[in-house]
C-alpha cells in the first residue's frame, strides 16, 4: 500500500509544496484530497486538511528509476518486469552486453543496485513490498549452485557427523542455504561472524 500523509495548509499552493517535500515527487505524481476544513470568523476558510498520496505505479516507477541509472552509466539494457501478489512482489530482470560490469565481483554491484532500488521504492510504501533485481539471470543461476552445494555438504555432514563451515556469503546467499536445509532432520544451520565475513556452519543434529 502506498504511503498517505495528512497535511494542514492555509492554501492549496502551501499544501502542494508540503506534499512534494514529504513524498519527494513532482506535483504531477501526487494526489491531494480534501479531508476537512476549519473555517474562521465570518465563514472565511482558515485551514484545510488534505490527504496526500503518491499517484504512481510502483513497478513503472522502479523501471523509470533503473533506466535513469543505466542512462547515466551509458549502458543500454533490456528490462522485463513481473508483478505478483497484487503489487506486493515486484521482480526486475535486466539483460545487456555489459552484464559482467553490472553484476560485479561476486554480485556486489548487483546487490548495491538492488539496495538502491529497494530503498527508493520503499519511500513510497507503508507496507513491506518485496523488490528483487536480477541481471543476466545471475541470482537465478547462483541460487541453483548454492542449493547443490548445500545438499552435497549436508549429506557429507550427516554421513560423517562432522560439522562443515562454508565460505563467507552475502545475506541473499546465506538465506538460500538456510531455506534449502530448513527441513532436513540430520543437519541444521547456523550463521557466525559479522558483515562480509559472516558465514554458515552446517552441523549434525543431535542423536
Amino acid at each position: 500500500m502506498l504511503k498517505r500523509f495528512e497535511i494542514e495548509a492555509k492554501t492549496i499552493e502551501e499544501a502542494e509544496k508540503k506534499a512534494m517535500e514529504l513524498l519527494g515527487l513532482p506535483l504531477e505524481k501526487i494526489t491531494l484530497n480534501v479531508i476537512k476544513e476549519k473555517r474562521g470568523i465570518l465563514g472565511i476558510r482558515s485551514l484545510t486538511t488534505y490527504e496526500a498520496l503518491p499517484n504512481i505505479n510502483l513497478a513503472l516507477e522502479g523501471k523509470r528509476y533503473l533506466e535513469g541509472i543505466f542512462k547515466e552509466l551509458g549502458i543500454e539494457v533490456k528490462m522485463e518486469m513481473r508483478v505478483k501478489d497484487e503489487g506486493a512482489n515486484i521482480k526486475f530482470d535486466i539483460f545487456s552486453d555489459e552484464n559482467a560490469i553490472l553484476i560485479g565481483v561476486e554480485g556486489r554491484t548487483l546487490r548495491a543496485l538492488q539496495m538502491l532500488l529497494r530503498n527508493y521504492l520503499n519511500t513510497f510504501t507503508s507496507e513491506k513490498t518485496i523488490i528483487n533485481l536480477d541481471i543476466g539471470n545471475y541470482n537465478q543461476n547462483r541460487k541453483k549452485q548454492l542449493e547443490i552445494l548445500a545438499t552435497k555438504t549436508a549429506k557429507e555432514v550427516a554421513r560423517t557427523n562432522i560439522e562443515a563451515k562454508l565460505e563467507p556469503m552475502s545475506s541473499f546467499e546465506r538465506r538460500i542455504i538456510h531455506t534449502k536445509l530448513a527441513e532436513w532432520r540430520d543437519v541444521y544451520t547456523e550463521s557466525i561472524g559479522e558483515g562480509e565475513h559472516r558465514q554458515i556452519i552446517i552441523k549434525p543434529s543431535k542423536r
